[in-house]
Order: structure tokens, then C-alpha cells, then sequence
């Protein structure tokens, strides 16, 4: 028999196959009838959020519980929120509305979780909203769980800690009210508006009475008090208090007045009533005489601003503030709710302030978390309320003297700071000067000086100084700048809640004072002691009564107007940057500049510009034709 060698070949193949594909076979059977094997998860690393070197010391020193702060990872941008909203040139008050409503939404939303976990964990706690932050008390057992959240982006220190409100200068004791009274100035009747035969020399010194005579005395302006409090019925101030309602004499204390620290440290010449106001120190209370003070008994004016209204809180407990007590003043000052409330839904933000002082500082080496400020500062100008600080008093003659404005709230460039100088208008030996170094900006403050040496202004009734008293500090400089802003406001009503126009106002009508003391350039303006200079709010007040419009044409070489070209202005003197886009004539308008030198700016696609200079002179109307170079795309042609 011929044996078939092609079908001999294709059985071997196939036994060969069935040989080789067996085991694999039997294995899949095997591995399909054995059970699985369970499988260890890789382990989860936690990452813990950071703690504060000072509370770690805190919480291991420590006898018992402690207050801190838990900041939370999600954090809103005010500037981001109302430019998506499309609400930057709204009212402030549509602006405050908003930012209060979204912060509230946010912080209730995120922190859901961590405020039911602290309730079954039996944790006493506060909620804030206008940065996302729960104040908890508890102990290092505590801290440890909460850096293991994953909603929590830090655990800060809330320490106590002691302010340095007033100078005491060695030479000069505190003069009781019986005492002839200093640094008064005498005061030309002039107009119809009745005023004092004299006032404090800070009032003359700025120009304040020269502003009143032209009929602006702070109509319609609320100015706002964080400090030790304010003795609201003090006969300087209790006509100015909004809660105070002359035709039928009644007080309503509700959404004017918020004590951070409820009762705690009341003196027992206040109220126990905490919705009550109540100055436990005088520090407040003459601040605030400062920015609108007006005794009708005796026709004295204390104040930049004697027709502005107030209203306060006791952010410091007879001089002793925490990062929680300045924060839930400045929640309040964006949306007031009464004592006891919710400030996440009881808050009316239609009557937030329109600016505040801030006579007081949160030291970092003592435990203050900056960041948390920086941002709370923030959002208040965002909503249109303007912040005015103290630059602090750890100045010296010397050059050691530079770079002690070291605390937040100064340090921040959305804060307008004050540095103090002296009935001659030579800075005050203690007011605290640039740059700032200690969070690495190198950032130039103060922004201004005023007065603050010897400042004339109203304390508490039952004291030793029976109601009104002389103090220094930087304390005493910044509500002059307060009431200063009041006045301009009252006098220009566009620029309120405007507070880059106002700052460039307040800074460019400024008295120079040339001063190279911290490493400037011989005679500099501005400079690391002075700022842009002095207060003088009647060179302010006629600047923003005349200011200038600008148009500037954007022309390509064919002389056709190039539109949706972006033109910036940029003041040679501050550096402030105006912006506008051309519209479809190559057209870029600008409402309101003031004098001084400026360089243009323009960026358009079709064509290429140099810079050009141009000086704006006080008010009316001017253009200016700026004509493109060469394109600066050419279009490249691809034949086939």
C-alpha cells in the first residue's frame, strides 16, 4: 500500500496540536474551579494637611482644650466671582450681594460634612464664610483627625494677642480734658455752613475744614469701627451712630453693632447685653471721633467727616484681638446680622459700610495666619468697601526704622496704609516704614502718612479723662484717612465703591515729601517713610471734581481704525494701568484721568505700535491718534 505523504503530514500536525494544546487546556479548567484569591488593596497614603508650627507648640503645652482654625481646601476668588458675573462696574451694594450669597452657598455646601462629624464628635465649633474656615476647639487628638479630612487644606493657631493701640511718649503725660486743650487750629467762617471757632490740627492739617465749606461733610457715607468697641452715646458721636433715630429718639442696635467676643470681658459700665455697643478700652471710641466726631453742646468737630453715620465692632477684648474675632468683624461688615445670628443667612449686605478702619495688627510671629487676611482683605474691596489700616508703630529715627510694617493688615497691597507724622508734618519717630519684606514682595507701604501725634479726639465718658483725650500712633493716622475717604465720596458719588479710582485720587493729590531714608533714590516720591505723601483732601476733592476724558484713536497705515484693540494707560507716576478695547471706528475711551504724565500702550493684531507718552491735564475732553507700523502677520501664499 502507497502510503499518502500529504495526508500523512496533516495527521501528524494535528496529534502534534492536540499534544502541545493540552496543557493549556487543563489549565484554564483549573484556574476556572479554583477560587479567586483575594487580593490586598495597595495601602491608601494620607496625605495630612499642614499645621502651624505655633499650634503644634500650642496643642503639646497645653493643659486642656485649645481654639484653632481649620481652613478648608475649597476657597473662593471674590475678583474671579464678580468678573464671571459680570458685575465689576455694578453698584456696591450688587457687588457685596453677591459675593455674601455665593461665599454663604460655598461654605455651607463644602463644609456639610465636616460640621455633622464635629457635632457627633460632641466638638464646639463656628462656621465662616467669608473665608471658607471652621474655628473648633479641641485638643492635639483632635488636630490629628482633622489633618486626615480630605476637605481641609490647613490647621492654623488662634492665639490671643495683645495690641500696642497708643504711643506713650516718655516726655508727654495724657493731658485729662480739664487741660487746655492741643494742637487746636483756628478755622475762618466762611460760606453758610455754621462751623468751630477751632479744631484738632489734624482736621486743618489735611484740609477738612476747606472741604466742608464747599458743602461736603460726609452726607450719606457710613463709616465702620473694628476695634475695642465704641461707646455709642458718647455726646461726640451718638447723633452719628445709624442705629440712632433723632426725630423720636430711639436706638436700634440690630445690623449697626457686633461684638466678636459676646460678653466675654465686658466691664461692668457696659450693657450684658451684647447686641448693646460697648467700649471696654477708648481706643474705639476716639478712633471713630476721629473719622466724624461732633460735640453739639460745645460746637466742636472732632471728625474728618462730621455728617458721615457709623457703626462698630469689639474685635479686641480690652486690647487683645484673635484671628477669629478680626475675622468675624470683617464677616459682618460685608453683610451685618444681628447678635446671635447666622451670618451665613441672616445677613443684609445692602448696609455693609463704605469704609472701614482698622487701627489694629495680626502678628504672624505670634501666630496669625496671613493668608486667611490677605484674602478676607481682598474680597472686601472686591465688594467695594474700602479697608484703611494702620502701618503699625514699630518705626524708628534710624535706618533700622525700614521695613517694620511687618503685620497684616498693612502688609497687603489691597490695603490702603497709613503711616503717622506730627503737627508739622514730620513723620512720627514710631510710625512704621517699607518695604515690606516680610512675605518677600519688597512691596513699598505706607501708601500715605497723616496726622498722628497728639491727636485731639474723644474717649470714654467715665473715665480719667472725662470723654476726650490726646494719642499717638499710626492708630490715630489711618481714621483720619477714613473720614477722608467719606468726604471724597460725599463729594464725587460715582467714586463710591470705586476704590482703584479713589486710591489714585487720595495718592496723586497726596503733599510730596521727598525721603530716601530705607535705600530709595535721593528725594524719591513715593518713598519707604511718607508713602505718595500727606493727606490732603482738598486737593483730592478737586481733582476728582475735574476729571479728564480721554479718546484714542488706533488708526493702521491706510489711516482705517482698527477695532478690538487693547489700550492701556499707565500712569508714569503710580504705575496704575487703565484699560479699554477699541470698538469697530478704532475708538478706546477713557472716562476719568487726572493729571500727570502717562504712557500708551496698544496691541492689535493687524498692526505693530510703539509706546507713545502723553500728558493729561485737568479736566475737559482730549484725543490722541495713535497709527500702527508694519503688520505684524503677514499671510503666506502656498501655490500647488
Amino acid at each position: 500500500m502507497k502510503l499518502n505523504y500529504g495526508k500523512w503530514l496533516i495527521v501528524r500536525f494535528v496529534l502534534i496540536l492536540v499534544v502541545v494544546c493540552q496543557p493549556v487546556w487543563a489549565l484554564k479548567a483549573a484556574i476556572a474551579k479554583t477560587p479567586p484569591i483575594a487580593q490586598s488593596s495597595p495601602q491608601t497614603i494620607v496625605q495630612l494637611a499642614p499645621m502651624s508650627a505655633i499650634l503644634q507648640k500650642e496643642l503639646a503645652q497645653a493643659d486642656g482644650p485649645v481654639s484653632f482654625l481649620v481652613i478648608l481646601k475649597e476657597q473662593a476668588d471674590a475678583q474671579t466671582l464678580i468678573a464671571s458675573a459680570e458685575v465689576s462696574a455694578a453698584s456696591r451694594q450688587t457687588r457685596a450681594a453677591l459675593l455674601y450669597h455665593q461665599l454663604a452657598r460655598q461654605a455651607q455646601n463644602s463644609q456639610a460634612d465636616l460640621r455633622t462629624w464635629l457635632a457627633e464628635q460632641g466638638v464646639a465649633y463656628r462656621s465662616f464664610y467669608i473665608i471658607n474656615m471652621v474655628e473648633v476647639t479641641g485638643d492635639a487628638s483632635l488636630a490629628a483627625s482633622l489633618r486626615q479630612r480630605p476637605e481641609v487644606a490647613r490647621l492654623a493657631a488662634n492665639p490671643h494677642m495683645p495690641q500696642q493701640l497708643i504711643v506713650e511718649e516718655a516726655t508727654a503725660a495724657a493731658v485729662p480734658s480739664t487741660a487746655p486743650k492741643p494742637a487746636m487750629r483756628t478755622v475762618e467762617l466762611t460760606g453758610t455752613t455754621p462751623m468751630p471757632a477751632s479744631v484738632p490740627y489734624g482736621l486743618t492739617n489735611t484740609g477738612a475744614p476747606d472741604v466742608w465749606a464747599l458743602g461736603y461733610e460726609g452726607q450719606g457715607i457710613v463709616v465702620a469701627s473694628q476695634d475695642t468697641g465704641v461707646e455709642w452715646d458718647h455726646p461726640a458721636l451718638k447723633t452719628h451712630y445709624r442705629g440712632w433715630n433723632e426725630s423720636d429718639a430711639t436706638v436700634s442696635h440690630v445690623y449697626n453693632w457686633f461684638d466678636a467676643w459676646d460678653v466675654a470681658g465686658r466691664p461692668s459700665f457696659c450693657s450684658a447685653d451684647a447686641q448693646v455697643p460697648c467700649d471696654d478700652n477708648g481706643h474705639g471710641t476716639h478712633t471713630v471721633g476721629t473719622m466724624l466726631g461732633d460735640d453739639p453742646n460745645d460746637a466742636e468737630i472732632l471728625g474728618m467727616a462730621p455728617k458721615a453715620k457709623w457703626i462698630g465692632c469689639r474685635n479686641m477684648k480690652n486690647g487683645v484681638g484673635t484671628p477669629a474675632s478680626y475675622i468675624a468683624c470683617f464677616e459682618f461688615m460685608l453683610s451685618p446680622y444681628p447678635q446671635g445670628g447666622d451670618p451665613a443667612t441672616d445677613g443684609h449686605p445692602e448696609l455693609a459700610p463704605h469704609v472701614i478702619n482698622n487701627s489694629w495688627s495680626c502678628p504672624p510671629s505670634e501666630g496669625c495666619d496671613a493668608d486667611s487676611l490677605q484674602q478676607i482683605v481682598e474680597t472686601m474691596r472686591a465688594a467695594g468697601i474700602m479697608v484703611v489700616a494702620s502701618a503699625g508703630n514699630e518705626g524708628s529715627p534710624s535706618a533700622s526704622g525700614c521695613q517694620t510694617v511687618v503685620d497684616p493688615i498693612a502688609i497687603y497691597d489691597a490695603t490702603f496704609s497709613i503711616g503717622a507724622h506730627d503737627v508739622n508734618g514730620n513723620i512720627a519717630s514710631f510710625s512704621s516704614r517699607g518695604p515690606v519684606t516680610i512675605d518677600e514682595s519688597n512691596r513699598a507701604k505706607p501708601d500715605m502718612t497723616a496726622p498722628g501725634v497728639d491727636v485731639y479726639s474723644a474717649w470714654l465718658m467715665n473715665s480719667v479723662f472725662a470723654g476726650y483725650r490726646t494719642a499717638s500712633g499710626t492708630s490715630m493716622a489711618s481714621p483720619h484717612m477714613a473720614g477722608a475717604v467719606a468726604l471724597l465720596w460725599s463729594a464725587q458719588a460715582r467714586l463710591i465703591g470705586q476704590i482703584d479710582q479713589t486710591e489714585q485720587i487720595l495718592l496723586k493729590s497726596a503733599t510730596p515729601v521727598p525721603f530716601n531714608q530705607c535705600g530709595e533714590a535721593a528725594n524719591s516720591v513715593p518713598n519707604m517713610t511718607y508713602g505718595y505723601g500727606r493727606l490732603n483732601i482738598l486737593a483730592a476733592v478737586e481733582m476728582a471734581e475735574n476729571p479728564t476724558a480721554l479718546t484714542v484713536h488706533i488708526q493702521g497705515l491706510d489711516t482705517k481704525g482698527l477695532a478690538n484693540a487693547q489700550v492701556s494707560i499707565v500712569d508714569q507716576q503710580t504705575g496704575y494701568r487703565y484699560a479699554a478695547v477699541s470698538n469697530g471706528a478704532g475708538d478706546a475711551t477713557f472716562a476719568a484721568l487726572y493729571p500727570g504724565n502717562y504712557t500708551v500702550h496698544v496691541n492689535a493684531a493687524e498692526a505693530a505700535f510703539a509706546n507713545a507718552d502723553l500728558q493729561i491735564t485737568s479736566g475737559g475732553t482730549q484725543e490722541l491718534t495713535v497709527m500702527g507700523g508694519w503688520p505684524l502677520y503677514m499671510p503666506i501664499i502656498v501655490r500647488n
